[in-house]
């Protein structure tokens, strides 16, 4: 696998390619998802092969963005298909990076440790300090996208997905629990 190689192929195709209006699923997003997927990898003791798959789906994940806003993960999947096999990779791992890909869907239904990482890394802003701004873009391109008409609704739609979602990973617990919960004290203040 020339990951290296890949990575420049698709970071350049989402900076060319996706709509300047996803505020929030910009490529800034795919470069943050990536940094926090290899931290998680780290902790979680994932290396070898599984960590490029799961490096190249991260870099993948929202790749659909650049055709269509909603159900945009089986676009991500073909681009995978169509592309990664110029990079060396083979059908199985194709195979494993697309079923990671597809886990990111929400809600979120991850079946192996690599899916799990790949979901906590996708959402891993949620218990961060840097999620009110972050959350700020998402409310901008839901906007933009009729998603939401109004801040009280994207509000309200936040704190019931607050209260549905959780981490898999027990480093994303531990790391990420706590200040989740203070964000949602913060949301459900707000409406």
């Amino acid at each position: 696998m020339k990951f290296y190689e890949a990575k420049d192929f698709i970071l350049n195709r989402l900076g060319k390619e996706l709509p300047t209006n996803l505020f929030y699923h910009g490529l800034h997003h795919t470069v943050d998802v990536c940094h926090a997927a290899d931290a998680l990898a780290s902790a979680e003791n994932v290396n070898g092969e599984s960590l490029v798959l799961l490096r190249t789906a991260a870099l993948l994940h929202d790749c659909g963005f650049i055709k269509q806003y909603l159900n945009n993960e089986p676009i991500a999947v073909t681009f995978a298909e169509e592309n990664l096999p110029s990079f060396g990779y083979n059908h199985e791992q194709i195979k494993v990076i697309s079923s990671i890909i597809l886990s990111t869907r929400v809600p979120q239904r991850p079946t192996g440790h690599i899916e799990e990482i790949m979901c906590d890394a996708d959402l891993d802003y949620l218990g961060r300090d840097d999620f009110f701004s972050i959350s700020e873009t998402l409310k901008r391109e839901w906007l933009a996208y009729g998603i939401v008409q109004t801040e009280d609704e994207f509000n309200r739609k936040q704190v019931q997905f607050f209260s549905q979602h959780h981490y898999f990973t027990q480093t994303s617990r531990n790391l990420r629990d706590a200040k989740k919960q203070e964000h949602l004290t913060e949301l459900k203040r707000r409406i």
